[in-house]
């Protein structure tokens, strides 16, 4: 390995790691909230119904995949969807309505009183996740939005906001991964 490669994963490590001891600092009341709005919800009864566009699409499968198999223990399967798995649903609603319109539809369709909706935006202004979470609220679903330091758009709202403390895209989806884990951590704490 060359010196100049090996001093840029050096930089990113600790780029990382800053991102990580800056979210912490910042956001643990915001994950111990978030996660226990997400426990209560599955120990009664409710679903999860995760979004996002890109990584954040796969971020959200991922926390689906852990509610219904299993993140630690083995426990009952919970109810939770990722709306970007189906690709006829996809591109049906994007094709027809329009791709802003992707997560707010389906939210429409799914969300009951109750359920959580976790919309994944690392830039905190993706048109189609905004929807899905106001969809979500107006639906009387509990929202938790995970974005980066911008938060969310002007105008957008969410129960629970976890704006990771950084502008660079990669660090935010390293730290929406660990947030996901740690509300599965919760969830595996509550749910037998």
């Amino acid at each position: 390995m060359t010196r100049t490669s090996q001093s840029s994963l050096q930089q990113y490590f600790e780029a990382h790691q800053k991102v990580v001891g800056d979210s912490l600092a910042s956001l643990a009341p915001a994950i111990a909230a978030s996660a226990e709005a997400m426990a209560a919800a599955l120990v009664a009864g409710k679903k999860v119904i995760a979004f996002g566009n890109g990584g954040s699409a796969t971020q959200a499968s991922h926390l689906v995949g852990e509610l219904l198999g299993r993140f630690k223990k083995n426990r009952r399967p919970l109810p939770a969807v990722a709306l970007a798995c189906d690709p006829a649903a996809v591109t049906c609603i994007a094709n027809d309505f329009g791709y802003e319109t992707l997560f707010e539809r389906q939210v429409e369709a799914f969300a009951q009183p109750g359920d959580i909706a976790v919309g994944l935006t690392t830039s905190g202004k993706s048109e189609n996740v905004l929807r899905g979470l106001a969809a979500a609220r107006k639906g009387g679903a509990i929202t938790i939005a995970a974005t980066g330091a911008a938060g969310l758009a002007a105008g957008a709202t969410a129960d629970h906001v976890l704006a990771v403390p950084s502008d660079v895209t990669a660090h935010i989806q390293e730290m929406h991964l660990m947030l996901l884990h740690l509300w599965c951590v919760a969830v595996d704490e509550a749910v037998d």
